[in-house]
């Protein structure tokens, strides 16, 4: 059976796979002061958060419109898999049903499942990769689904910040019950649960927060040798590197892969920020 994928540019993919014609990405809108930028593969990182650091105004998202969702699955592929946003930290969800809805009262009926990544960035391309995996075996679609679902509920995302500013100020923190003081320079180990963020651990300083959010995936993760480590990283790959050379000198994962963040990750995770999913 053909296939498709359809992301957000939340979806963090490693770079031989945006010009995969298996894949498309669906854009957010950027917003910082009366800047707004589409998050495709125009984005520039560095301009964007020297924007971002020049503005007294926090940057804020917008999701895609229903309608271009719904053109995403006008395709010759049978078999049309999303992932998007969690739905928990984004409309990008309900905009990829409602799509869907308007795909089928316009053209009929076709295999559309959509998948509430309940993660972000590299947890997306992780669920991405793997509807990818499962559609190239020839598994039939239903039994694509239900692997999917499984997958992502096992997956596992864990984020240490250098700032959490701007997920505050956008509302996206309603699962932490207290934020740490920034004026001792404590970094919070976060994990997403059920598409929410809430706080693991801390550390002071980000070094140490790392170390903490090192030793948590170590003693939380099962079966990795069956698993794909993934890191996204904001503007510091050096510490993504020694991020992931920590990991696997204590885990012994299958494949391990850094990648840049896009608009949305580099929006919400700032200037040094590092997301791990397994």
């Amino acid at each position: 059976m053909s296939y498709k994928i359809v992301v957000d540019s939340c979806c963090d993919l490693p770079v031989k796979y945006r010009k995969d014609p298996h894949f498309q990405v669906v854009p957010l809108i950027l917003q910082i002061g009366n800047d707004v930028i589409v998050d495709d593969d125009t984005f520039d990182q560095l301009d964007y958060l020297a924007k971002v650091a020049a503005s007294d105004e926090c940057a804020r998202t917008a999701c895609p419109s229903p309608e271009l969702y719904m053109e995403a699955y006008n395709t010759e592929a049978e078999d049309v898999y999303v992932v998007t946003l969690s739905s928990k930290l984004s409309g990008s969800y309900n905009s990829a049903l409602l799509g869907k809805n308007l795909y089928h009262e316009e053209y009929g009926p076709k295999n559309i499942h959509i998948v509430d990544s309940l993660s972000a960035c590299c947890g997306e391309a992780q669920i991405a990769l793997k509807a990818m995996e499962l559609a190239e075996s020839g598994m039939a679609f239903e039994e694509v689904v239900e692997q999917l679902e499984a997958y992502r509920d096992e997956m596992k995302t864990y984020f240490v910040l250098d700032s959490l500013e701007t997920l505050r100020k956008n509302g996206r923190l309603t699962g932490m019950k207290a934020l740490v003081a920034t004026t001792l320079n404590i970094k919070p180990v976060c994990l997403g649960v059920a598409g929410e963020i809430v706080q693991k651990s801390q550390g002071i300083g980000i070094r140490k927060a790392l170390l903490k959010m090192v030793d948590i995936v170590a003693q939380e993760i099962n079966n990795p040798e069956t698993k794909r480590l993934m890191i996204t990283h904001v503007n510091c790959y050096e510490r993504a590197a020694v991020v992931k050379d920590m990991i696997l000198k204590r885990v012994p994962f299958l494949d391990a892969i850094i990648v840049d963040a896009a608009g949305v990750a580099t929006t919400y995770a700032g200037d040094g920020g590092i997301v791990v999913t397994c």
